[in-house]
Parts: structure tokens; sequence; C-alpha cells
């Protein structure tokens, strides 16, 4: 019996005595059916299987179905979770809309390619699910905006994979910056990756050739521009064509401009003027995203922030200079102006004036909000304002010249081309609703 199965019957169980398992009284270390959050995933490349297999290991969510468009994929899915629970009962879905159908499931993982998040996700929130999402949050701008607009309005628990948020180092950096102890903060440095990354090995394999029997490829196309298969163009790699991802710079700008934001506590506003340059592939090519490039913007309380992949002056992680010293951090580092910062594990009470939101395990946060209804460390609006930084920077980039925001609005100002470039058309018969 699942959770929402459950709280319907049980006021019928006191009109109708019967003698109940203790098993479904949650006691013998079983989790009680009230308490059991039953989820369905969506999407086993590249964050999928990790994301799962985090909420396989929760003793209050119980993994019911999968859907991938990859035979492959979704046969290795439902193996991992058959596997867990000793048995054969997760469903197989090809479609994630028939998935999303089901009344039975309270929550979903999505972990499908940028290009697809706003229709998954927006379908999801439509059918009443709580939702972890990945980031970024969307291929566009707009798409961000119906994802928000959508999980505002069917009250949704929604969490994003920005999982630093949940990490020791970038809490109690971002605690320092808030609570003033490096003075007024002037800079900002965001270092993200440059280049591509052969995620998938595909190597050599860039020829156009028949997409495999295993892959239903004009369904994973969905609403982009259908393009022929190339094989290094899709699973794990989509991420380097403008058509399916956003490259090295959307990738990351959910992870290290996220904490930049966090400790500038500008989760809910962002820049007003943006400016970039960057290095290109041909647009033809294989692999199109940008290489190499470099952001400037400004942001209220005359911060200026720089975000940059492949400029060694601008060290990888998330970096605050303040009038009064400076602190870094980054996966597995933590660095400061300061050297007593560096040696405590976390700041003591009498300096945390300003205390943030504390989470020692993302996935474990997601599920006591849909327990809860409390917002998660990464809400849906906190995500949206995290990426749109670098969904500018890319514009900037593209009609080569400075762009201005306004953060309430959400428009571009005064420049039709580049505000085309905040959205983009969809291949029929996909519609986002």
């Amino acid at each position: 019996m699942n959770r929402r199965r459950f709280l319907t019957v049980a006021g019928a169980a006191v009109a109708a005595p019967a003698i109940i398992p203790s098993s479904a009284l949650g006691r013998d270390g079983n989790v009680a059916p009230s308490e059991r959050i039953v989820m369905g995933v969506v999407g086993w490349g590249m964050m999928g299987p990790g994301n799962t297999n985090a909420f396989l290991a929760q003793n209050d969510c119980q993994v019911v179905a999968a859907c991938d468009l990859d035979s492959e994929h979704l046969k290795q899915a439902v193996g991992t979770v058959n596997n867990k629970y000793g048995n054969k009962d997760c469903k197989a879905y090809h479609d994630y809309r028939d998935m999303m159908a089901r009344d039975d499931i309270d929550a979903v993982m999505l972990a499908v390619p940028d290009h697809c998040h706003a229709l998954v996700a927006v379908e999801a929130a439509k059918r009443k699910k709580d939702i972890y999402g990945e980031k970024p949050l969307a291929r566009t701008i707009a798409e961000q905006q119906a994802i928000v607009k959508a999980v505002r309005e069917n009250g949704r628990i929604w969490q994003t994979g920005s999982w630093q948020r949940s990490v020791e180092n970038f809490w109690k950096g971002a605690e320092i910056v808030r609570n003033g102890l490096i003075g007024k903060v002037k800079e900002v440095e965001v270092g993200l990756p440059s280049g591509h990354h052969d995620f998938a090995g595909t190597g050599d394999k860039r020829d156009v050739t028949e997409p495999p029997e295993r892959l239903d490829y004009d369904f994973w196309i969905g609403p982009s521009k259908m393009m022929p298969y190339i094989e290094a163009r899709v699973h794990m790699n989509w991420r380097w064509h403008y058509n399916t991802g956003g490259g090295q710079l959307l990738d990351w700008i959910g992870h290290h401009c996220d904490i930049a934001h966090w400790g500038l506590g500008f989760d809910d506003t962002g820049p007003y003027e943006i400016e970039g340059t960057g290095e290109f592939p041909p647009k033809d090519a294989v692999w199109n995203t940008c290489t190499k490039y470099r952001i400037n913007l400004k942001y209220p309380k005359d911060v200026n922030m720089t975000i940059a992949g492949g400029h060694s002056d601008i060290r990888g992680g998330t970096k605050w200079i303040g009038t009064d010293g400076w602190v870094w951090v980054n996966r597995g580092g933590f660095d400061s102006s300061n050297q007593k910062f560096k040696e405590m594990s976390r700041l003591p009470d009498e300096l945390r004036k300003v205390k943030l939101y504390k989470s020692n395990s993302h996935h474990r946060n997601f599920l006591d909000c849909v327990k809860s209804r409390k917002p998660t460390i990464t809400p849906v609006e906190t995500a949206h304002h995290s990426a749109v930084p670098g969904h500018l920077g890319l514009i900037a980039m593209l009609v080569e010249r400075k762009i201005k925001w306004d953060a309430d609005k959400e428009i571009i100002i005064g420049d039709d081309e580049a505000s085309k470039l905040m959205s983009r058309s969809y291949r029929s018969p996909w519609e986002l609703g």
C-alpha cells in the first residue's frame, strides 16, 4: 500500500476494524504506508542512476516505475530497482506521460537532457507530482519561466540537483560571506570548466548513421530541430550541441553561480547588465557549444561578477572578494584570506547572525520537504535565478554586445534580437502546455 492510498482509506478503516499487519503500521523496522513516498524515475543516463540509488537507500521512499527512451537504459533502470527490493514490481515506461498519469506516484526524479526539461517537468507538475529535477532548470529562460509557473500553480515541492548547497564547505563559505565577515562584497569570480568532454567515450564516432533500434530517436529529439543521428551527439554528450544542451557554461552555471548567489543573498534577483566574449566551433560542427568564455555581469549593491571558463586568472569554483578579505570554495576545497576561517569547520554561533538553510543530504532534504510541504534548499525559483546569468551570458556572446536585463519583469530591455533568444520554437507536434 502506498502513501496516497493509505491516506485515502485510513478513515474507512476506523468504521470497519480489521487485523492490520505490523509492517503496515511501521513496526519491525518497516516504514508505515502513511510515511512512504512512492516515486517514479525518468532518465537513466548520467545523473539518473546516482539519483535513483540515493532514493533507493531511503527507507521511506519506494521507487515503483522507471522511464527511458533507450530500451537498454530502461532495462538497467528496472533491474536496479528490482534488485534493490528483491522483486519484479518496478514497471517500465517508454512515454513519461504514461508514468505521470499514475495517481499512486507521489514524486518523480527527472534526469533528462536539457532540451526536454520543460516538457517533462511541466507535465509532472500538472499531474501533481513533487519533483527532483536536474540543473540547469531548462534549455532557455522562457522554458524555465514555464516550469516555475507550473510548479507554483500546482503547489509542488521542487528540489534542484544543485547539490553543492548540501555540502559543508559550500555552506560554511556562503555563511561567512552572508554575515559580512569579509566586509562588503565588491567582486565575485565564478570559474567553470571549458572545452568539451567525451563523457560517453564515443571517440571518432561522428558520422551520420541510422539510430540504433534500442533508441526512439524521434521521441528523444522531441521539441528540438530534427537532425541526422550521430552517436557522439546523444547520450551524455548531448550537452555539447545547442540543439539539445548549453555547453559547459549552462552545464555548470547551476552549481558555482548558484553558490555565488547564495553567499550574496541574491536567490531572488539577478544582474542588470551583461556582456561577454567566447570562442565557438562552427555552427555545423558535431559539437558546437562555446569552448572558452568570459562574461561580466553587474548586480545590485555594486557587485560585479565574472563567469569564466578557460581563463587562468579565474580559479575554478566560487570566490567572493570583499573590502576585508576573500573566501573561495570548490568541490573538496576551501580557502580564505583569513586563516581562522580555514581552521574552523563552521562559524561559531555568535558570528551567525544570518543562519543559512542547513541540509546534510540533498536527496533526504527533498523527501523531508515532500512530507512537511516546506521549501527545499534549492527550490524552483532559486534554480531559475541561478541559471539566468548563464543564459544571459550566452545570449550576450551570441549577439556580440552588451545587454540589459530587468530582473523584476524578467525581460531583456530594448533588444529584440537578444529577446528572441530567450525562447525557441518547438518542433511539431510538441507544445509546452
